[in-house]
């Protein structure tokens, strides 16, 4: 391996490492992200940290702010509502999209991710928030695919930002996580009936729920 692959990996794995541990929760919002101490706990140098750091402030991960350093991004209760309130009108209009266009097969997927929500719920496995995560993102994702709108789909992406879905995991109680497998269950039934209407009213009530968890009084 030479020079410039050695560095290239360096660089991908304090990129992958860092997103790792904001997404997960590990580095809190807003916390600052010392050079020196990311470098030390990846194992590389400075310079690959600073690069790494530079592709998460382009993806909205990270704020770099000159002659101060990098920071976690965060968000007031003004940012989350207004992001809970764009999701909530895209992804209504994707589920009532998808809903002539997605296959059985995918729709049994859909029916399959929520009942592994719920089960995850219920037994509360070690990990079981970030299982939880995973599947949620997949069934989401489906959903959004099956739209075929590569518009909603760009401005959806645009707005939903990994670390809020995980604090907003993080925070849920096992009433959040049963009620969210509950909407993800009814999905597949509005999807099932071919009801748009219904797809795209259960999503709705799915994300106000979940911005009511998040922001619990200040909604």
């Amino acid at each position: 391996m030479n020079d410039a692959e050695k560095a290239g990996d360096a660089v991908e794995a304090a990129y992958q490492t860092i997103r790792a541990r904001i997404i997960d929760g590990s580095y809190a919002s807003g916390q600052h992200l010392s050079g020196e101490r990311l470098a030390e706990a990846v194992g590389v140098s400075r310079t690959p940290v600073r690069e790494a750091l530079r592709r998460l402030h382009a993806e909205g991960l990270v704020r770099v702010v000159p002659n101060q350093g990098a920071y976690v991004t965060g968000w007031t209760s003004a940012d989350i509502d207004q992001m809970f309130g764009l999701r909530t009108v895209l992804e209504s209009y994707a589920a009532e999209l998808a809903t002539a266009r997605l296959t059985e097969a995918q729709i049994d997927r859909i029916a399959i991710l929520a009942d592994e929500t719920y089960s995850l719920a219920m037994e509360r496995p070690e990990g079981f928030r970030q299982a939880v995560a995973a599947a949620n993102s997949e069934l989401h994702l489906i959903i959004v695919n099956a739209a075929a709108h590569a518009r909603l789909a760009s401005m959806i992406a645009s707005v939903v930002e990994l670390p809020l879905v995980m604090r907003t995991l993080r925070v849920y109680s096992q009433d959040d996580l049963l009620r969210s497998a509950g909407h993800h269950r009814e999905l597949a039934l509005a999807f099932r009936a071919r009801d748009a209407n219904w797809a795209a009213a259960v999503m709705r009530s799915h994300l106000l729920a979940a911005k009511r968890a998040i922001l619990g009084d200040h909604v």
